[in-house]
């Protein structure tokens, strides 16, 4: 199973890591972990887990002791509810408990405690997959030359004059000739 772990820096940067391990099955939110836990690179670090979220979004909250999917009556200020129609308006939401399990997806983290290397540096090294890496020499930075503005053209060039629409051309009607002349000679 693959975790999303996010670890956030006390310079309110995060960054993202995704690990396939069985060891953070059972942990809680609110406990400390070590990082070697996580990645051999974290050495030294301690990270508290602050929050998780499932595969289909529901997060989990730290007073529901279990693993399991449960509902709870929430407030304002409580997960998933950002405005209330009216003052003492609450809602039954879904949501999961406190432990991680097989069906946690994401799990976001803070640094306690620093470790040997910087985060930036250890973050840094590896581009992630699919990231195409900056080359190390840059080529020198053209100076670019201020655009030039097109002359203005004056006022009545640039009016449109209104296009006359072609008349449709009035063709004679022609009627059918209803008068039938008889040739008087054949007749005869």
């Amino acid at each position: 199973m693959a975790f999303k772990i996010n670890i956030s820096n006390k310079d309110g940067k995060t960054y993202k890591i995704e690990i396939e391990s069985d060891s953070l099955v059972g942990k809680k939110i609110g406990e400390t972990i070590k990082g070697e836990e996580i990645d051999t690179k974290l050495v030294g670090y301690e990270l508290e887990i602050t929050g998780t979220s499932d595969s289909a979004g529901f997060p989990g909250l730290i007073d529901i002791d279990t693993p399991q999917l449960t509902k709870k009556l929430v407030k304002k200020g409580d997960v998933g509810i950002r405005k209330i129609p009216m003052k003492g308006f609450r809602k039954r939401k879904t949501v999961r408990g406190n432990q991680i399990s097989e069906k946690t997806s994401q799990i976001n983290t803070i640094v306690k405690k620093d470790g040997t290397k910087k985060l930036e540096d250890i973050f840094k090294a590896e581009p992630a997959e699919g990231e195409q890496t900056k080359p190390e020499v840059e080529a020198p930075k053209q100076e670019s030359k201020p655009e030039e503005k097109p002359a203005e053209q004056p006022k009545e060039a640039s009016k449109k004059e209104p296009k006359e629409t072609p008349k449709p051309e009035e063709k004679p009607t022609e009627q059918p000739n209803t008068d039938v002349k008889e040739n008087k000679e054949d007749t005869k």
